[in-house]
């Protein structure tokens, strides 16, 4: 690795292309950039949106407006939006069409004259998407990404924002060691991506003919594609399978374009900053935790021994900026897992005795104005535990889950088809988390800690303002005076 230099300096004066802009991540990458490097010359974020106007209109309700920026706010006043329209070009586009969608041709070759690094954090998170659009997001979209920043004649960088779970369900230690173009996970022959498309454009054709589809069922039709596919080479769902295919298309058409794979794990509400406990939608975990402060949750599944790998935003943020300038210019392609289960692991059952801890001194209040008094949670440890938990719950036959009785049906006063489809859509949802419920992998972070060394060693001043380190983290602390307070608060509706 070069000697890396001010991460600051870096900064100064330089153009980044940022896609999937109004994104979680994205928008504490800009507003970090912004509030520590204000010379940096030009952030050009790619939003889905019909044109400039609406493109800017996005970016000013679904950044701008939010918490996160309010120390921009301060800093700026009333001068803010003037700094912003100085240093911020909201570009309406499309990662999933040639030249990113972008339809003004001046706006074009101005990028690809100015943009010094490309980070593209664009992306599908649905653990199920519909494949069509997983595919050309995730895989192809990260091809076209790619061939925009080719044509950047002053490119430095290609950071490209993955997640560690590429790997599947590979227990052990995973290495930050790339996927190659048509490798399985479980060694099965025949994974190429133009295979991938067309077996997608038969499946629409063949829908198109049946007379009955309607758009629900074409959709459940591609989510279960997805599914299929992804199972079929050694992957638990689409997410993970299309990511690892995007991966692969980078590797392959790299050449010497310095690239940077950055695989996160699961991610949580900032640590530090710009304040601590920001968070934007229900993450992986979060989903539990809102269940169960508000009483919905009357069973954890899980094995309260496994480790769950998450890490805050800032951090994962703070890593990005931090690999950018340490691999610019280098014909490289470096991965780095951004995590915690090797460097400062944290088990399940740390998660439920925060949740116990947060939700008992500081219940939830109803609509009806009442607080919501939890217990400790049933904990099941197995699949196998599940099956039988629900059956005996709803008092389905245990060999057979789909079969629904008379007596369920009156529990939710409902008839038997919304309740079967209640009862397949839990088990959809189960099956889906289940590879990070009962995870046995730990994501090997040797290159992110060469790089927190480096950081420290040649640009001790800086490493407090680009911190990344897990093992700083008192993660009981951390879940109950930050990350949960920080779900209610935005969050919880």
């Amino acid at each position: 690795m070069a000697e890396m230099g001010s991460i600051l300096d870096f900064l100064d004066n330089k153009s980044i292309l940022v896609t999937g802009a109004t994104g979680f991540l994205a928008k504490i990458f800009v507003e970090k950039i912004l509030r520590v490097q204000p010379n940096v010359k030009k952030l050009y974020l790619l939003v889905r949106a019909a044109d400039a106007k609406s493109a800017l209109q996005r970016f000013n309700t679904e950044a701008v407006a939010k918490d996160l920026f309010k120390l921009l706010k301060e800093k700026y006043g009333t001068n803010l939006q003037s700094f912003l329209s100085e240093k911020v070009t909201p570009v309406a586009g499309d990662i999933t069409k040639e030249n990113l969608g972008i339809k003004d041709d001046n706006l074009i070759e101005e990028m690809w004259r100015d943009v010094d690094v490309v980070v593209n954090v664009a992306a599908t998170t649905n653990f199920d998407e519909r494949y069509d659009i997983a595919l050309a997001l995730n895989a192809f979209g990260a091809r076209n990404v790619f061939n925009f920043a080719a044509k950047c004649v002053n490119i430095k960088l290609l950071l490209h924002v993955s997640t560690a779970y590429v790997s599947g369900e590979k227990p052990g230690l995973i290495l930050e060691t790339p996927y190659r173009l048509g490798e399985a996970l479980n060694g099965a022959p025949g994974l190429d991506i133009d295979t991938e498309k067309r077996i997608i454009d038969e499946k629409l054709k063949e829908l198109s003919y049946d007379e009955t589809a309607t758009e629900k069922s074409i959709t459940l039709a591609l989510k279960d594609l997805g599914i299929e596919r992804a199972n079929k080479f050694g992957w638990p769902n689409t997410y993970v399978f299309t990511k690892a295919l995007g991966e692969m298309i980078l590797g392959h058409l790299k050449g010497n374009m310095p690239l940077v794979i950055l695989r996160p794990t699961i991610i949580l509400s900032t640590y530090k900053e710009p304040f601590p406990g920001w968070i934007e939608g229900v993450r992986t975990i979060d989903s539990l935790a809102l269940g169960y402060g508000k009483g919905r949750l009357s069973c954890f599944l899980g094995d309260p021994e496994s480790t769950i790998d998450v890490i805050p935003a800032d951090m994962v943020v703070n890593a990005m900026i931090t690999t950018m300038v340490a691999h610019a210019n280098q014909p490289c392609e470096m991965i780095y897992h951004v995590g915690s289960s090797v460097s400062n692991p944290l088990k399940y059952k740390g998660i439920q005795e925060s949740g116990y801890e947060y939700f008992t001194r500081h219940p939830w209040v109803n609509k009806s104005g009442k607080p919501v008094i939890v217990g400790e949670i049933k904990v099941l440890n197995s699949m196998e535990s599940f099956h039988r938990y629900f059956a005996l719950r709803y008092m389905i036959p245990l060999q057979g889950l789909s079969v629904v009785n008379s007596a369920l049906c009156h529990a939710f006063n409902g008839t038997c088809t919304n309740l079967k489809r209640k009862i397949n859509f839990v088990l959809r949802v189960v099956e889906l988390y289940k590879p990070y419920l009962f995870s046995k992998s730990f994501y090997d972070d040797m290159n992110t800690e060469k790089l927190r060394r480096q950081l420290v060693r040649e640009n001790g001043d800086e490493s407090n303002i680009f911190y990344f380190d897990p093992k700083s983290i008192d993660w009981y602390d951390y879940f109950v005076r930050i990350h949960l307070p920080g779900a209610v608060k935005y969050v919880f509706k």
